[in-house]
């Protein structure tokens, strides 16, 4: 294994140009396993080396560990979970994951279902007699975001304005001194400010008040951690806020999408509804709505076969990339629901596996198996559809379809 690779691959992967079909120059990008960049970065794409280093310790996510220091869009404010590293990280997660999911609610997301079902049902119910749809528009954003507030406790009612903070949040998580200009970062950091300042109005209003919101919980419950601090909940409530819509909206675009272009697979989802639990694992391996993890810092020297990353370097992990491995997958590039043993990366692994993981699944599996069931005769009017500006959050902007 060499650190030696032309970074065109790379920048192609990032130019917008590329959005619509990364995945040739992925396979290219892995003939290198662990390519040192001309800034010293390193990028690692196949699937033993990122499964490695993911559950490596020396890899950190705290932005403090690089020996360069990056541009953050959270700037001095407490930073989320997901950018810190145990034990902080570890207390933060079980603290929100308490009022989340097992052990101590264990039933809230399978107790969602019926909600999620009719929400559902409402946004096809919207546009049942139109003949051209939005799958983005009318259906796969305001379909988890409505659920996202429900379970935060934010009003649905102000979406349009954290819409326009979390749109520039996104676009500037990849945010590069050398090729953006300042405002890209300019504007992500500011959204942050207002969002964060938002969130903690809401906040200020839960002390002290009964509430089945988390919020409210995190507000009030103390557990065995004790309780988070006012600057935890709104960075905890900020991460799921984002992070909560965002990659479901992606999600279930691609696999709209997918679907569409492979309309065998379609038909099987009409007549066998549990189809639906294996083909949602098959796109987050074959589209996922995490293509990329911009940075990691190495805690560290890290060794990966003949590499030696040294300590303080940035890492990028080009999750998508190792989910398409011909290494660790048969026909990597076929899209077959039927596959066995997918362990994909979609939603990372190790300590930092996607905390909404099961949540965006189900809210998935639902959402693609009514409109499979509702949709008449659904065509693709544009292919490929146009996508977002992110090359780390990947999805259509729009998917315009007709239907009889």
């Amino acid at each position: 294994m060499t650190t030696t690779e032309t970074p065109d691959t790379l920048h192609r992967i990032l130019d917008y140009s590329s959005r619509a079909d990364p995945y040739p120059l992925y396979t290219e990008l892995r003939k290198t396993p662990v390519a040192l960049q001309e800034d010293g970065s390193y990028v690692i794409s196949t699937y033993r080396e990122l499964t490695g280093i993911l559950h490596d310790p020396r890899l950190s996510s705290d932005v403090r560990n690089l020996s360069r220091p990056m541009a953050a869009v959270e700037g001095r404010a407490t930073p989320s979970f997901i950018n810190l590293d145990p034990p902080e990280h570890d207390r933060l997660r079980r603290l929100a994951m308490r009022h989340f999911g097992p052990p101590h609610t264990p039933g809230l997301v399978s107790g969602m279902e019926p909600d999620l079902a009719a929400t559902v049902s409402g946004l096809i119910d919207g546009f049942a007699g139109e003949q051209r749809i939005d799958i983005v528009d009318d259906f796969a954003y305001p379909f988890p975001v409505t659920v996202i507030c429900h379970l935060l406790g934010v009003p649905r009612e102000d979406e349009p304005r954290f819409h326009v903070w979390v749109n520039a949040i996104v676009e500037s998580i990849d945010y590069d001194p050398r090729t953006d200009p300042q405002e890209k970062l300019d504007n992500g950091v500011q959204a942050t400010k207002d969002l964060r300042e938002y969130l903690g109005g809401l906040l200020e209003q839960r002390h002290g008040r009964p509430g089945d919101d988390l919020l409210t919980r995190l507000a009030n419950d103390d557990g065995p951690d004790g309780r988070m601090t006012d600057e935890e909940i709104i960075s905890t409530a900020n991460l799921l806020l984002i992070a909560g819509h965002e990659t479901t909206v992606n999600l279930i675009a691609n696999g709209m999408l997918t679907l569409l272009r492979h309309p065998e697979v379609l038909r099987r989802l009409r007549t066998e509804p549990d189809l639906v639990v294996p083909l949602v694992e098959e796109l987050l391996r074959y589209e996922p709505p995490v293509q990329i993890i911009p940075w990691r810092a190495a805690y560290s020297d890290i060794a990966i076969g003949d590499t030696v990353i040294p300590k303080g370097s940035k890492i990028m992990l080009m999750l998508a990339s190792g989910s398409r491995d011909p290494d660790r997958f048969v026909d990597p590039d076929r899209f077959d629901p039927d596959r066995r043993d997918n362990q994909h990366l979609g939603f990372g692994s190790g300590i930092h596996l996607c905390f909404g993981g099961p949540l965006a699944r189900l809210e998935t599996q639902i959402a693609l198996t009514e409109l499979a069931r509702r949709l008449e005769q659904p065509r693709l009017l544009v292919d490929p559809p146009p996508y977002r500006p992110s090359p780390v959050l990947r999805g259509p902007v729009h998917l315009h379809v007709e239907q009889s």
